[in-house]
């Protein structure tokens, strides 16, 4: 072997002998840090907004899925094909109009998948919302603004007596 790399002599190893680069090593980077640390408004919390669209696509596909269960379940009694799109057109329009009315019957609630991102943000965004109800915290609350308030209290507080002390002077 040359440059002392790998194994003197492949006999024995059950190997040919053969040396590979490590392609998952990372080198280490020369610069700090690879963002800008004077734009501190990047770094902010932003909660993913869930597109409509889908949402809405998902609640139709939810919509025809149980109306196709229903035909398969009838065609599989023996049912008349007329009979079926009506009482299918029926469900249909029973179960737009509960999706339309959008009460807590609409589409009774099962634990979301990790693929179901736009629910999962939907679900979110809810949750966060009755929190931020509960807690009286205001829409346009800013965070970390309660320390502004508290440093602008404590430079009033420091100019009213750095003026006392002018005033006595």
């Amino acid at each position: 072997m040359s440059d002392n790399v790998g194994l003197s002599t492949p006999r024995g190893s059950g190997t040919s002998g053969y040396v590979q680069r490590n392609l998952a090593h990372l080198k280490p980077r020369d610069r700090g840090a690879p963002y800008n640390t004077k734009d501190f408004d990047s770094f902010k919390h932003r909660q993913r907004q869930p597109d409509k669209e889908i949402l809405e696509h998902d609640r139709k596909r939810e919509v025809e899925v149980k109306v196709f269960e229903l035909r398969d379940q009838l065609e599989d009694e023996g049912v008349d094909e007329d009979e079926i799109d009506k009482r299918c057109d029926a469900l249909r329009k029973e179960l737009q109009a509960k999706m339309n009315k959008g009460g807590r019957d609409a589409a009774p609630r099962k634990p979301l998948k990790a693929h179901q991102v736009h629910e999962l943000a939907d679900a979110k965004i809810k949750e966060s919302e009755r929190l931020r109800n509960a807690l009286k915290i205001s829409k346009d609350y800013e965070e970390g603004s309660h320390w502004k308030k508290q440093e602008e209290r404590l430079r009033k507080a420091l100019e009213k007596e750095s003026s006392a002390k002018k005033d006595e002077e």
